[in-house]
Parts: C-alpha cells; structure tokens; sequence
C-alpha cells in the first residue's frame, strides 16, 4: 500500500486535498464505514473531508485534526496533508488567514469526555472539603477538653511562687514529697483505690480513725468513694484540703501526691475553721470531723 500511495502523491499534484485523500483510501481498499471504525471518526466527517468541505466541521482544529488521522490511516503524508488543509482554509477564509490554531486533536479518541472531565473536578473538591474537616476536627490545636493532667500541671504552675518573691505564709508546698495518708472521720466509710492501669490495689470499708497509706511506689493512683467528706488526708504530714464537703460520689479522682497538692493550691489558703482542726489523724479523729457543722 505505501507502494500505491507514494504513486498517488506523485500523480495527484494537481487534485485538491479532499479529493487526495479519498482517491488513497479506495487505492487502499476501504470504505468510508470502514475507515470511520478504524480511526473512531464519524462517517459525516470523513465524507466532509472528502468533498473539501472543511468549514462545514465544527473547528479548524478538527479539519486539521481528522486530516492527520484519515492521512495516517491510508498512509499519506500527515504533515502535508495538514499543511494543505490548513491552505485550503485559509484561502476560503481570508479574514484568518493569520490566525494560528491553539489546539489541534491528534487523535480524537484520545480527547477525554465532558463526563470524564467533570468528574475528576468533583472529585478535587471532595477531596478538599474532606481535608478540610478532617484537620479542623481531629489535627487543629486546641480541639477537645483539657485532660486532667493538664489540668493538674496548670494548677501547679500557678500555686508555684515567682522567681525572687517570699512564699505566702501558710500555703501548700507545692513539691510532691511524703506518703499521702486517707483517715476515716466517720464509721464504715467505703472505699476503693486502683492503680494506673485501673487494677484494684484496695477495696473496704475503713472504720473511724482507720487509716490508709498510699503505696510510695504507686503510679497514678485514683479514689472511688461516696464519702469524700468523711476522709481526712494528709500528704508528708501536711493536712490537704478533703475532696468534698458533702457526700456525694466520686470516682477515678487522682490522689497522687501531686495531685492532692496540685488541688490545694487551685482551691487557695485554707479556711479558719480547717486551719484550726489541721494537724495529725488522730487529732482529728478524736474531735468532730472538719467541715461537718456540729
């Protein structure tokens, strides 16, 4: 076949370039059917290129376009073609004769589809919006509650005096040292203690006076109790504030040496009335219990 066309470019100087292409695909032995399934052109266009009538397709850029396929297909020269399409348009169109062509389809079954095209941009966006909420919710500072053990560091920092100033008189220590003792100010207070890992270390119920000691080697110890008002506590011999005034219950509260002075510092000096019945367990357990009203 390149035999035959190569005899035709030589022998068709003088036919336009419709009639070029035409006269190559029936030396090749096509039809138009068969050559718009090869190169997925449709037959309308193939016979608008046959007739020269290009101005009758959509754009410039598919004249050109379709030119270079059906040339490729039955195998003429594709840079002549195109340059003689382009002649041809240009002498029918003399307003654009310097107008230069900004996208010329080689193939058009490779042009992706409107469809392709609007989905991949919908895509973008969802894509976008869901990294948007994504980082707003889950990756932004400062989303969530403070943890408790942010809660306690703060407490701590703002009970430590300022660098240079005299410490008030009467206030916690703020350094977590000595054994953190609970007393019972009333009978059959119930309690539970658990580890970090949320394992009992103690279950029972202290009676009047009985006292509990804090493992020294516990870490992250918590309370569980319905008498919090009943429990004295001391942390290295220093009385700390009781972790409520009323009964109520209370549970997985820190009582960890720290902790414990972390909120004394929070909840300010002591009362007249608690400074007064401050002092060893069984001091106050011989007396009327602080806080009680009687």
């Amino acid at each position: 076949m390149d035999d035959q066309t190569s005899a035709l470019d030589g022998q068709l100087p003088l036919h336009g370039v419709g009639d070029r292409l035409r006269m190559a695909r029936e030396a090749a032995g096509m039809t138009l059917p068969q050559l718009a399934a090869e190169t997925r052109i449709p037959q309308r266009h193939l016979a608008m290129l046959e007739a020269g009538n290009f101005t009758a397709l959509p754009a410039r850029t598919y004249a050109t376009g379709f030119a270079r396929t059906y040339a490729k297909a039955v195998g003429l020269d594709q840079r002549a073609i195109v340059e003689d399409v382009r002649a041809e348009l240009a002498a029918s169109e003399p307003g654009d004769r310097n107008r230069a062509a900004s996208f010329e389809p080689g193939d058009p079954a490779r042009i992706p589809s409107r469809g392709l095209a609007f989905l991949s941009f919908a895509a973008l966006i969802l894509l976008l919006v869901g990294g948007y909420a994504f980082y707003n919710r889950v990756l932004a500072p400062g989303s969530g509650p403070p943890s408790l053990l942010e809660e306690e560091r703060l407490a701590m920092a703002g009970a430590t005096p300022p660098s240079g100033a005299p410490a008030r008189q009467g206030a916690t220590v703020t350094e977590p040292t000595g054994p953190v003792v609970f007393t019972a100010l009333d009978e059959e207070v119930w309690v539970r203690f658990s580890d970090g890992n949320g394992q009992t270390v103690l279950e029972k119920t202290l009676l009047k006076g009985e006292t509990y000691t804090v493992p020294a080697d516990a870490r992250g110890t918590t309370l569980r109790t319905g008498r919090p008002d009943a429990l004295a506590i001391t942390v290295g011999g220093r009385t700390v504030p009781k972790l409520a005034e009323s009964q109520q219950v209370m549970a997985d509260v820190p009582v960890t040496a720290a902790a414990l002075l972390a909120r004394g510092a929070a909840q300010g000096s002591a009362s007249p009335s608690a400074a007064s019945t401050a002092g060893a367990p069984a001091a106050t357990a011989a007396g009327n219990p602080p806080g009680s009203g009687t």
